[in-house]
């Protein structure tokens, strides 16, 4: 879990999900994490143009995004 963020699952598709990723400092929604067909990965979407993240934040929403992907990556080969 992190300690500055919170992942919450907004809707899940047939191959993808989406989620939202909130602050949990101030309780405001920074941006989704959804699925980018262009790039054949899931991609961090910000809320806003003007968004402000340490190397902290970044570092946790790319540690879930990699796991994501991971994971979407087993589930198209067959595995769990």
């Amino acid at each position: 879990m992190s300690e500055w963020l919170e992942f919450r699952e907004k809707k899940s598709k047939p191959k993808t999900k989406v989620f939202s990723v909130w602050s949990k400092h101030s309780d405001s929604e920074l941006g989704e994490i959804k699925w980018y067909p262009n790039w054949r990965h899931y991609c961090f979407f910000p809320t806003t143009k003007t968004t402000v993240h340490s190397d902290r934040c970044l570092f946790e929403i790319s540690q879930f995004i990699s796991k994501l992907n991971e994971e979407h990556k087993r589930k198209r080969i067959g595995g769990k």
